[in-house]
């Protein structure tokens, strides 16, 4: 985690929570309440992949009764980072001075939202943590839990990072900070996307903060994480990992 010295930070400005949705149906509306409820002053952004249990549609309806809800219809599945990187586009093109990253299953609670942005107006990054002191999972078996930590805890010592939740996707970020990352170069989809953002972010020297989360299992729906998510992140990390001492052996910037 870097420090952030004595540096000044500007305000926040607008804020932007980027939802992305594949099959969300029962879980679009409820998680758009509680986000209108816990932010009210915050805008929403619906990404939804064509989604075919009517995801879309129903955002649609949502939008059409608000004026802070705004819906991307994409083409089609396209993973995870694809859709949070069309939604960085459009919020930087909208103005908007945050960014957020949530999950539309009510995994990453709205109401700890606001922790979040506080703990951005002295940071560039801003990262909701399971691992922190304070952090929890809930709900979860204890496979998973045992995947999850094991994939933050290889992917920091493979990256030499500090930060203890590598993995997570609830993170608040300043624009000005996603447009200095490069995202044009990112290839990354699913679980190692993450990774691949908060690499980018303390590699090129931003500071990031992580504050705790409980992280709570999604009772409606099913979850997006499979095999090949798992081995893409394997292999993207190693590469990454092998790549940056090899960098810092000869000189070399990594990013």
């Amino acid at each position: 985690m870097n420090d952030g010295g004595q540096r000044q930070f500007g305000p926040l400005g607008k804020v932007l929570v980027i939802i992305p949705t594949y099959n969300e149906v029962e879980n679009i509306k409820p998680i758009v309440d509680r986000v209108r409820t816990a932010v009210p002053d915050a805008d929403i952004l619906v990404a939804d992949d064509n989604s075919p249990d009517g995801t879309g549609k129903a955002a649609d309806e949502i939008a059409a009764a608000d004026d802070q809800v705004h819906v991307l219809h994409r083409k089609g599945k396209e993973g995870l980072g694809a859709a949070y990187l069309a939604g960085f586009a459009w919020g930087s093109e909208h103005g908007y001075g945050v960014l957020v990253e949530m999950d539309a299953d009510g995994s990453h609670q709205p109401e700890e939202l606001p922790r979040l942005l506080t703990a951005l107006k002295g940071a560039d990054l801003v990262l909701g943590s399971r691992w922190v002191p304070g952090g929890r999972v809930v709900n979860w078996p204890k496979s998973r839990e045992v995947i999850s930590r094991g994939g933050s805890l290889y992917s920091r010592l493979a990256l030499g990072l500090s930060v203890r939740d590598v993995t997570g996707g609830y993170r608040a970020f300043r624009t000005e900070t996603l447009n200095g990352l490069g995202l044009g170069e990112v290839a990354s989809q699913g679980y190692c996307f993450q990774v691949d953002l908060a690499r980018r972010a303390v590699e090129a020297g931003y500071h990031v903060v992580e504050v705790p989360i409980t992280f709570v299992d999604r009772e409606v729906g099913d979850s997006k994480m499979s095999r090949d998510i798992l081995v893409e992140a394997l292999w993207r990390v190693t590469g990454w990992g092998i790549t940056s001492r090899a960098n810092k052996v000869l000189g070399r910037k990594t990013l």
